[in-house]
C-alpha cells in the first residue's frame, strides 16, 4: 500500500512576525536576531546543535516541510487507554540541509507542531558530490562516497550514483533524500522498512553521517 505522505504548508513563520514575536533565550539566538550570524552554513561553523527553531526559520526561509507517517498510539493510565497522534515530519531546503523529527498529542495539528519543531531543531548539514566513478562530473548531485545509517532494525546503505540516475530507494527514503538536494544514489535496505519512522531516521543517520565522516 502506497505512502501518503504530504506537504505541510506554512510550515516556516515569516520573518516579520518572528522580528515582533521571538525573543531569543540563547546566546546563539541573540546572535542571529541581532545579524552578527547571517546564514545557516556560518551557523554550523559555530555549533554544532541548533538550540531554538526559530533560528531556523530566521535563517532557511525556504525551508520545506514534510508530513512522513501518523500513527495512533495508545497509553494505558488508571483511567483507562488514552488515545495520542505519533506522527513524523521531515524539513529540508532541497540544497543540502536535512532534519526530521517526531512528536506526540492528542491532538493531530499539535503533534504535528511539535514534531516539526523538533525537525527544524534536529536540522543538520548534508554533504553532497559526485562519488561515482562513472560520472565524474564534479557537480553536487549525489552523495560523496558510500555512507550507512542505522535505527532500530533498520540500516541502509546510500551509493553515490550517476548523473540522470535518479533516486533508487523506497518512498520514504525518496522523500527525505529530495529535502536533502541528493538526487541520484542506489541505495541497499536491510531490516523492517514497513516501520517509517526507523526507516526515515536511518536514512537521515545515513545523510548526516556524510558530514561526520570528513
Amino acid at each position: 500500500m502506497p505512502i501518503k505522505i504530504r506537504e505541510i504548508r506554512d510550515a516556516v513563520v515569516p520573518r516579520e512576525e518572528l522580528q515582533r514575536e521571538w525573543k531569543p533565550k540563547t546566546k546563539i539566538g541573540k546572535m542571529v536576531k541581532e545579524g552578527r550570524i547571517a546564514s545557516i552554513d556560518e551557523l554550523f561553523m559555530i555549533t554544532a546543535r541548533i538550540p531554538e527553531w526559530q533560528i531556523v526559520d530566521w535563517l532557511v526561509p525556504n525551508l520545506k516541510a514534510e508530513l512522513i507517517d501518523v500513527r495512533i498510539v495508545k497509553r494505558t493510565l488508571d483511567s483507562g487507554r488514552r488515545p495520542s497522534f505519533r506522527v513524523l515530519v521531515a524539513v529540508g531546503n532541497e540544497d543540502g540541509y536535512i532534519g526530521v523529527g517526531m512528536g506526540k498529542h492528542a491532538e493531530q495539528r499539535q503533534a504535528i507542531q511539535k514534531a516539526l519543531k523538533r525537525a527544524k531543531k534536529n536540522l543538520a548539514p548534508v554533504i553532497r558530490g559526485c562519488g561515482n566513478w562513472e560520472c565524474r562530473c564534479g557537480r553536487p548531485h549525489s552523495v560523496p562516497f558510500k555512507v550507512e545509517g542505522k535505527c532500530g532494525s533498520v540500516r541502509i546503505i546510500i551509493y553515490p550514483g550517476p548523473r540522470g540516475l535518479g533516486l533508487v530507494a523506497g518512498d520514504v527514503a525518496k522523500h527525505i533524500l529530495r529535502l536533502a538536494g541528493v538526487r541520484d544514489v542506489w541505495t541497499k535496505t536491510f531490516g523492517n522498512t514497513k516501520t517509517h519512522i526507523n526507516f526515515a531516521k536511518a536514512v537521515y543517520n545515513a545523510l548526516i553521517n556524510t558530514y561526520r565522516l570528513l
